[in-house]
This record gives structure tokens, sequence and C-alpha cells, in this order.
């Protein structure tokens, strides 16, 4: 089952890749599972042309009935598991934003909802919500395809923040010429491919260029691929960081954190969507979280009177 998995990945993406991120295994062994199954049939499936993927004419002819196997096989392991008597909703969410600001809250929804069990999959890759065992997703810049739901929860700010520490120290001069003196912390989000739109508002190159600030080097400061990493450590007071409203919302209405240059915070053109599958969005457990999201982010999410400033 497991090689005529890899081989329906490596078929429907063309890469060994992205079918083991898919799969969350590594590239190799996808390679291994798909030259098990070529062995079993005694014909190749596979071929490698110049640095390009095809499929034999013995792959193609299986091509679209595996893929439709996959998928029936994938509906019908989540019907059986929808017999429980207690609901199971799998919610797949990036690790900071799991972190910074969907637990803290999600209380409130069990609260509300006792016969729904929440499992968050934290990771970075966008899982394909048809294919896997995953309900809905929270999704930052991603965009998505007319099969998909996707509802926008809120458009993203960016804006500057540091450890009030830093006010007496390099900051303590106004204005972005300050900057010069202040270590620069990034959000590296280049290894992440559905980030192209994304990054561009995180990049203090960028972000100065906008500003018609010249001059400062960019390239200093310490780099985290991990946003949730990025804002502990200017919470530490190593720096300065470019970040978004929900991550930063908490840590800095507790004071860890501040905007020393308020008149500079930036709306995007990025945001946050919960996103489902047609046909998961009329199962009760999933409209119940939907809902409550919709609703949550629509009451709680805007800049407020009190946003701290320094």
């Amino acid at each position: 089952m497991n090689a005529l998995r890899a081989f329906e990945a490596v078929a429907r993406h063309l890469s060994y890749k992205l079918a083991a991120e898919e799969l969350n295994v590594t590239p190799a062994a996808v390679k291994q599972l798909v030259v098990k199954l070529e062995t079993a049939l005694g014909t190749k499936l596979i071929e490698r042309k110049g640095h390009q993927l095809v499929l034999t004419s013995n792959g193609m002819a299986g091509q679209d009935d595996m893929e439709l196997a996959m998928l029936h096989t994938s509906e019908a392991l989540r019907k059986m598991r929808r017999t429980r008597q207690e609901a199971r909703l799998v919610v797949t969410v990036e690790a900071s934003i799991a972190t910074n600001w969907l637990v803290p809250r999600l209380e409130k929804f069990r609260t509300d909802n006792p016969g729904i069990d929440v499992l968050i999959d934290s990771s970075q890759r966008v899982v394909d919500l048809v294919r896997e065992d995953v309900d809905v997703a929270i999704r930052y810049g991603v965009d998505h395809n007319d099969d998909l739901v996707a509802i926008r929860l809120f458009d993203d700010v960016v804006l500057p923040a540091c450890s009030p520490v830093l006010l007496d120290g390099p900051l303590n001069s106004k204005g972005l010429e300050s900057l010069r003196n202040a270590p620069l912390i990034h959000w590296d989000l280049s290894h992440l491919p559905w980030a192209k739109n994304t990054r561009r508002w995180f990049d203090w190159a960028r972000w100065f260029e906008r500003r018609n600030v010249h001059g400062i080097d960019t390239t200093r400061g310490p780099r985290f691929s991990d946003y949730g990493l990025a804002v502990q450590a200017a919470v530490s007071g190593q720096g300065v960081f470019l970040g978004g409203w929900p991550a930063l919302q908490d840590p800095m209405k507790a004071g860890l954190l501040v905007c020393p240059f308020p008149a500079h915070i930036e709306a995007t053109d990025v945001g946050f969507d919960v996103v489902t599958t047609q046909s998961d969005a009329r199962k009760p457990e999933v409209s119940a979280f939907v809902n409550w999201l919709v609703r949550f982010t629509q009451t709680n999410s805007s800049f407020s009177a009190d946003f701290p400033m320094p």
C-alpha cells in the first residue's frame, strides 16, 4: 500500500521531492518504494529524461485509476473515523501561529463545543486537504484553487517590534535612522515555495526601500526560519523584528514588545484564511469550528485603542 501511495504521489507531482513532502518521508524513501512496486510488477513506471521525471506508457496506464483509488480510500477512512461517538477535528496550521495565536484561544472553542476533539497538526507544509486526513487548514499568504472553500479571517499588517529595553539603547534617538545602530532580526522564508508573495513584506531591504531609506546594512542580524523563534529573539532584546500582528499581539499587550515606529505600521495584501474542502464544509464539527473562527476574528483581531506604543 505504501508503494502504491508513493507511485501515485510521484506520478501526480512528477517529483520525488514534492511527493516526499506530501507523504512526510524522505525523497530516497519514496524512490525506494516506487522501485519496489516496479519490481513487483516487472515493469518500469517512471523514468528520468534530463532533469525531469516522466511516466512510462505502463505508468500512464494506471495513473488515473490509482489517483481515484487513493481518493476513495482516504474518504472511506475518514468516514470510518467519524463513527466514533466523539467527533475529531484535525486542523493544520503553521507552528508559530498555532503557538502564538490559535492555541491560547482554543479553550473557548472547546468550552462551547465539548463534543469535538481538536487535533492541531503544526507544519509549514501546505497540506493537500483532499487527499490527506485533515479537515481544516489555517493558512497565511497561500493561494487557493476553486475546489476548496476559503474564508478570509483577516488581512495582516506588518510592523517593527522590539523589546522595550532597546528604546533606552540603540533606538533612543527617534526616526528610522536609529536602525543603523540596532540588530535586525530576519524571518527567512526562502525555503518555503508557497511564500513567494508573503516574503516581500518581511524583507528588511524592501521595507526600507518602500520608505526611501538607503544606506542601512540589511544583511546583518540573526536569521530564523521559525517565526516563533524570531519573536522570542525580539522579546529577549536581540534586535528589531518585522512581524505580523497576530503573533505579536499577545507579547505586545503583555509589555514584552513595543512598536518603536508606530507611523510605519503597514497594511499588506496577504492575510489569514480558514480553508476546507467542499465536502468537509458540510460536516457539523467543521462548520462549528469555521464559524467560531470567523466570529472570533471579526470581534477580536483588529488593532485595539490601547495598542502598545513606546
